[in-house]
């Protein structure tokens, strides 16, 4: 089974995935071994990798250093830029920031990465990357400089998805950003469900397993939860997120 089939099989099966977002920033490589067995053992179903400054050998040793600790689950790099790729990954999320209107972020990094992806012969999933409001100015919105979804316009979003669907992209990843002070509505992650054939990823300002699970009631079929395990290393606590997301 490719990676895009681990990203399509919970909507297959009217299921939901658990993701942890990992930013290798924020974790040193000594810390990469335990924590990514604490995430295994609590049924995590995949790893992303990125969102962050980081770039050069370290970010391609710390992505080999998850990857031999991953055993048998999948390791995804979710780039910060275009110096972001490691052949040690299983995949590339091939992000094409269509929320917004900077074309440096919907193809123009997106061409300058083409043939060193193209070299690594790493599996690209093609994703439409939406930034909806959150609450706050976050790292993607103001490093991209451009605007987010405003976060009761689901009409807005849906328009997006659908024209996302017939540029033929492959998954949609609705983001409400590193530290969000809220996560994406449940209405709108319903209405892009509903609205488009592709599998739906939610990230962003998730801070609890009872929110994670009303994302996944609303539609979601992947739910990637990054900063709130940063510095909280409870295991019960992951073991919570994964019974809640995995409960549909």
């Amino acid at each position: 089974m490719n990676i895009l089939q681990h990203f399509q099989q919970p909507k297959i099966k009217s299921e939901a995935a658990f993701v942890i977002l990992i930013d290798p920033d924020k974790i040193t490589a000594p810390d990469i071994p335990p924590f990514i067995e604490r995430c295994i053992s609590s049924g995590i179903d995949m790893l992303l990798i990125g969102g962050s400054l980081l770039n050069g050998n370290e970010f391609d040793s710390k992505v080999k250093l998850i990857k031999s600790s991953a055993q048998n689950t999948p390791v995804i790099i979710f780039p910060g830029g275009v110096n972001q790729l490691s052949v040690h990954a299983d995949a590339l999320l091939y992000l094409s920031l269509i929320s917004g209107r900077n074309a440096d972020y919907l193809i123009g990094n997106q061409v300058l990465a083409a043939p060193v992806i193209k070299k690594s012969k790493i599996e690209v999933i093609s994703t439409a990357y939406m930034l909806v409001e959150s609450g706050q100015t976050t790292s993607v919105e103001f490093m991209s400089g451009t605007k987010p979804i405003p976060r009761d316009k689901t009409d807005i979003a849906i328009a997006h998805a659908l024209a996302a669907e017939y540029l033929g992209f492959k998954v949609i990843y609705l983001e409400a950003g590193s530290g969000a002070k809220q996560s994406i509505p449940e209405e709108m992650v319903r209405g892009v469900s509903h609205s488009v054939d592709l599998p739906i990823i939610v990230g962003g300002g998730i801070k609890s397993p009872e929110t994670a699970n009303k994302k996944v009631l609303a539609g979601a079929h992947i739910i990637v939860v990054g900063n709130h395990f940063e510095t909280n290393n409870d295991s019960a606590l992951l073991k919570e997120f994964a019974a809640a997301i995995h409960a549909k």
